[in-house]
């Protein structure tokens, strides 16, 4: 039998993606009766990979693969299909361009650094339904992005059907129509190009790809699919998005208002990821009111939602040491103007909820939801953003980048004052919605700091002159959203 290679390349970069398309069997139903894996092996260090690969309709199937080491790879195909089973090749891995630092892994247990060992610190933003609104919608939301100061982008892969979200989806991820149902087994290839040509353009901005799997604002049915329609859709998106360096999984957005799923189903949504990601991205869950059992060994960080209407962001260290884990607050409410609660917030407040966050060793999200008279909000949306807050947490971002290598970690403080750091070397202190005209700092003698007052609202930095030790006393403006900064001379 004469086996089709439709497309081959001769080498990929490290973390890129190498890709194998093979043509093969278009009778029956393919998504289902087909198998497909390959195994990649290392040819001087003799590491294997396996992966699982996808049929992408039209009689073409595919094998993505993210090589993790430069040099010669080779790869084997075996298949249920004698068209598809036994084809080798090899391909060379050349290194990274200086972009690319390879997917995200956590780091110093609280942190997060890129494989190539480059700090990441996630700002994250949350644009719920934004792959589903068109192209011209879709390519303002990247331009915005692109001007923006966000690295980390929560959306979901199914349409979501909700308050200011009501119209139809561009494409749907089956076969099938909403008057007349869907057939689970037969994926709509469009839908899922669609999904990962945004991934792929969210990478080229720096922009990691918080996937959300399942949520529970639907009226299409795909929220309450049957056990194995779910372990099948998981297994599908995991060999086409795997091998993409910028893709995180959430297993769900609020996964404590999907009813119709228990603990049971959960985990072994979580081994079905874990099992079919050679990979192994980053994994969370997401809660409405009840938190998940963070401690599981899966969850690599904790995805958190607030859990009081004024305060989330200060409960970052008691949350720190009770999972040891990343802190993630990726709703702490939004900047907007809506009737809802989380909805409503100033552009003051959330940048307040972001240093607390950042200051207690955690990472805080952003939304906005400002009314629009075409129903585009950000939150759900995209398009452009109307808030305050986006620039002064890109100052914050910057702060972040410049100082300490190893992450921000929450320091012994006054009772009114909580501080970050490293001892004797590098503090940061938050005075939030305090507005002192002045402070004392008692430090250990025999050290000298050079000290920065800084403003987080007007995003402005004082380098007081001099140096200073011991005891000293610091004047302040007397407005809130203060920090100081002390740094070893």
């Amino acid at each position: 039998m004469i086996k089709t290679i439709q497309s081959v390349p001769a080498e990929a970069e490290k973390w890129g993606i190498f890709e194998v398309g093979l043509e093969g069997p278009r009778k029956g139903n393919p998504f289902a009766d087909v198998t497909l894996q390959a195994n990649f092996t290392h040819t001087d260090r003799g590491e294997q990979v396996g992966v699982t690969g996808f049929y992408d309709g039209d009689g073409v199937y595919r094998l993505r693969f993210m090589p993790h080491a430069e040099g010669v790879w080779a790869y084997r195909t075996s298949s249920n299909a004698e068209s598809l089973d036994g084809i080798e090749g090899t391909f060379v891995c050349t290194p990274a361009c200086k972009e690319n630092h390879g997917p995200v892994r956590v780091r110093h247990t609280f942190h997060f650094a890129y494989e190539d060992g480059t700090p990441y610190i996630p700002v994250g933003t949350t644009c719920y339904a934004w792959t589903h609104q068109g192209d011209e919608l879709e390519e303002q939301t990247l331009d915005t992005l692109s001007n923006g100061p966000f690295n980390k982008m929560r959306m979901c892969v199914f349409p979501k059907s909700y308050q200011f979200n009501t119209n139809e989806p561009v494409y749907y991820p089956y076969e099938g129509s909403p008057g007349e149902g869907w057939d689970f087994t037969r994926f709509n290839p469009t839908f899922f190009r669609h999904i990962e040509q945004k991934i792929a353009e969210l990478g080229q901005l720096d922009i990691e790809a918080d996937l959300i799997l399942f949520h529970a604002y639907d009226r299409w049915g795909f929220a309450e699919m049957p056990a194995e329609a779910d372990d099948f859709y998981l297994q599908y998106i995991t060999a086409r998005l795997s091998a993409y360096r910028n893709v995180w999984w959430s297993l769900a957005n609020e996964y404590d208002l999907m009813r119709a799923k228990t603990t049971e189903d959960w985990e072994r949504f979580a081994g079905i990821i874990n099992s079919h990601d050679p990979y192994r991205h980053l994994l969370s869950i997401h809660n409405c009111n009840d938190f998940y059992d963070h401690s599981r060994p899966w969850v690599t960080h904790c995805s958190i939602q607030r859990v009081d209407i004024y305060r989330t962001a200060e409960n970052t260290n008691e949350w720190r040491e009770q999972y040891r884990k990343p802190i993630v607050i990726d709703e702490c409410a939004y900047e907007g103007n809506i009737d809802h609660g989380w909805g409503n917030i100033t552009g003051e407040e959330m940048v307040r909820r972001f240093w607390e966050g950042a200051i207690r060793g955690g990472y805080v999200g952003h939304g906005e939801t400002y009314l629009h008279p075409d129903d585009i909000l950000w939150w759900s949306k995209g398009g452009k953003l109307h808030g305050t807050s986006p620039e002064r947490i890109g100052f914050l971002r910057c702060i972040l980048e410049e100082g300490l290598s190893e992450g921000l970690n929450p320091l012994k403080s006054d009772w009114d004052l909580p501080c970050a750091g490293i001892p004797e070397q590098y503090y940061l202190y938050y005075f939030g919605f305090n507005r002192p005209s002045f402070r004392h700092f008692h430090m250990n003698p025999g050290v000298q700091y050079r000290v920065d007052v800084i403003d987080t609202w007007n995003m402005t930095i004082q380098e007081l002159p001099g140096t200073f030790e011991g005891s000293f006393r610091i004047e302040l403006p007397g407005w809130q959203y203060m920090a100081v900064r002390l740094r070893k001379a």
